[in-house]
């Protein structure tokens, strides 16, 4: 991913979990404090709070001292009491402080999480179809959740972790300079053990979380593929539960093999880092302790100062990790701020207008369209560890990454592998006709000829590659989006139906719609009587995608809803060749009922929708070969009649 402006700067030499080496630019960073800039209030208490929780700490081991030294020896009961109250008054503040000190960086982090998740969310209903059906929903997931929390942890963790342990480091160090200058150079001395013993052993104990993340990948994308109704229909048709157990136990015994050795290393780098604390601390009280025996310090000075240096060694452990920590929240960002910048191929103009009284006249003028992708509108890929999207083979457990073939064309288009002689790059090629008010347009044409494509322009879900369409003279680029799709009612051949019930997916049309309009738009589309004799009505869960519910019957609540919307122009793909005579009869008398006075594009699959056409266009890859009415055509005895003989002629026998 590329980083636009400024130099680059160097923040780790370590790997990150991408395999590679981590770099910042002084724009990015500026961009993430921008994000910060609004709760500058809540940072700087939360800086305060920090050096006033570090300063408190700092007092406990001068009290020890002076307890040691002077008011033990001198036998001071009142010294005595009071420094007892002050070593019980410290850690009570000190966790007063802190409890505000979360609250702040809670405020701050889950803050910036808003801010960027809407933003984020913003700019995704802002994008193209392209750009949804050329990208994987588990990706735009994972910007939504694991990097918009990974960018605020930059904020709220890291960066705050990062300036409390320089700050007790700083201040400590000064304390023991101030203190003992002589063991302060001992204790720092066995810092470049401390260095790379975290380096190396934080290393080796990363790449096996690595490891075991993608064996959790791997697990989890098993579980998704099997544990859902079509992978259980699959499983149980063909007798796999053994098979899928057996899998199952291997992937589950590495999460389990890994998962050991992950602990084993863990207790071992605690281990040695605990050593090298120890051997830190031992040359402090050995070197410590004979210039006490000396009588160059006190037995209270050195024991005030062992406990500064385990605050010292805390501080310099949390920076150890420090750099990678905020490198790897930098790449997070990075690719949060790649889907805030992304392109927009469908844009609204500043000055579009408001689309009013329309009256429905429809123009092609000399169209031409391709599906050329424009990788500008695309993210770029990102290897994540342990998530289900990085597993390219679910069952077989091959993660290996080939390259990932992308749908350039709607499924009515795209996967025809039998129409190969449609296969073509442009879909649509010079098309021009005009469809006036009111009129029932049909068009029909072999699998693949573009006629899903067209459909698709006429709300705008993709633009031209050259020509126009008008409606009502309005050039379609020239209007807003909002009023564009409120003057159009589009039912495709698949029903997508919300989990949620039936009330709340037919109100997704007119959210302002009164129970009254509800019911007469279920009775204009045939479905009324059937939502009543479910069990709860209009507030049956249809489950997801409309599982619960046949193929007629979701057909039946989309024409409903098209009718709640109430649209000047109507789009509609008529599959019914998969659903029952009943199911046909009921849709076909609600397809009546909705293209009534409105001007109706239909791809046609039924004589009687022929048979009614004002016009019927003729595709044949891409471009309209033919145009008329139905008896018109059938004279010609051209492609129309090749298509009549073997797709509708059958319905009058």
């Amino acid at each position: 991913m590329g980083m636009h402006g400024g130099g680059w700067r160097w923040l780790s030499s370590a790997n990150t979990p991408e395999g590679r080496r981590t770099w910042a630019n002084r724009a990015l960073l500026r961009r993430v404090l921008g994000y910060a800039r609004p709760y500058m209030r809540e940072i700087i208490l939360l800086l305060a709070a920090i050096l006033a929780t570090t300063l408190l700490g700092l007092l406990a081991p001068l009290i020890m001292r002076d307890l040691i030294d002077h008011t033990l020896p001198a036998g001071d009961t009142g010294r005595l009491n009071l420094l007892a109250l002050a070593l019980v008054a410290i850690p009570l503040l000190t966790g007063a402080i802190r409890v505000g000190q979360r609250k702040l960086n809670a405020t701050v982090g889950e803050g910036v999480i808003y801010d960027l998740r809407v933003a984020l969310y913003a700019r995704l209903q802002r994008m193209s179809l392209a750009f949804f059906t050329n990208t994987k929903t588990g990706e735009l997931m994972s910007r939504l959740n694991n990097d918009v929390v990974d960018a605020q942890r930059a904020i709220s963790n890291t960066i705050v972790d990062m300036i409390t342990n320089l700050i007790q480091a700083a201040l400590t160090l000064v304390v023991m300079l101030s203190m003992e200058w002589r063991l302060t150079v001992i204790s720092v001395l066995v810092l470049p053990l401390f260095v790379v013993a975290a380096r190396r052993l934080g290393a080796r104990l990363r790449g096996i979380a690595r490891e075991g993340m993608e064996y959790n990948a791997q697990m989890n994308a098993m579980m998704n593929e099997t544990l859902n109704i079509g992978g259980q229909l699959l499983v149980k048709l063909f007798g796999r539960g053994r098979t899928e157990i057996a899998r199952f136990e291997e992937r589950a015994a590495h999460v389990r093999d890994v998962g050991i050795r992950r602990a084993v290393t863990g207790s071992q780098f605690f281990v040695i880092i605990g050593l090298v604390g120890a051997v830190g601390t031992a040359l402090v009280y050995w070197i410590g302790g004979h210039l006490v025996l000396q009588g160059v310090f006190t037995i209270g000075t050195i024991v005030a100062f062992t406990a500064y240096l385990g605050q010292l060694y805390a501080s310099l452990q949390g920076l150890t990790n420090a750099p990678v920590d905020f490198a790897t929240s930098m790449v997070s960002f990075e690719r949060v701020f790649e889907l805030v910048d992304l392109p927009q191929d469908i844009e609204e103009k500043p000055d579009a207008d408001v689309l009013t009284a329309v009256q429905g006249e429809l123009v092609f003028d000399r169209v031409t369209f391709c599906y050329d992708i424009n990788e500008d509108i695309l993210l770029s890929q990102v290897r994540r560890y342990g998530q289900m999207d990085t597993v390219q083979a679910a069952l077989s457990g091959d993660s290996a990454r080939t390259p990932a073939g992308r749908s350039e064309r709607p499924a009515e288009e795209a996967g025809q592998e039998a129409a190969i002689t449609q296969a073509r790059e442009i879909a649509l090629e010079d098309v021009s006709f005009t469809i006036q008010p009111g009129q029932l347009v049909a068009l029909v044409g072999p699998s693949g000829a573009g006629k899903t494509t067209m459909t698709y322009l006429i709300p705008r879900l993709y633009d031209p590659t050259a020509g126009r369409i008008l409606l009502d003279g309005h050039d379609l680029r020239d209007v807003t989006l909002d009023s564009l799709a409120a003057q159009i009612g589009m039912v495709t051949q698949e029903t997508h139906l919300f989990h949620d019930t039936i009330r709340t997916n037919l109100l997704y049309a007119n959210l302002d719609a009164a129970p009254a309009d509800l019911e007469a738009a279920c009775r204009a589309a045939n479905i009324h009587d059937f939502i009543m004799g479910l069990p709860d009505g209009y507030d049956t869960i249809v489950g997801e995608r409309g599982y619960r519910l046949s193929g007629g019957e979701k057909q039946r609540i989309a024409i409903a809803r098209v009718i709640l919307k109430d649209p000047r122009i109507l789009v509609l793909d008529e599959a019914t060749s998969h659903l029952d005579s009943q199911s046909e009869t009921l849709i076909q008398d609600a397809l009546k009922t909705v293209m009534a006075g409105r001007t109706s594009i239909v791809i046609a699959h039924r004589l009687s929708t022929l048979l009614a056409a004002d016009n019927i266009l003729v595709l044949d890859r891409g471009r309209i070969v033919e145009q008329g009415t139905h008896a018109a055509l059938l004279a010609r005895g051209g492609l129309y009649t090749q298509l009549y003989e073997t797709q509708f002629s059958r319905e009058l026998s």
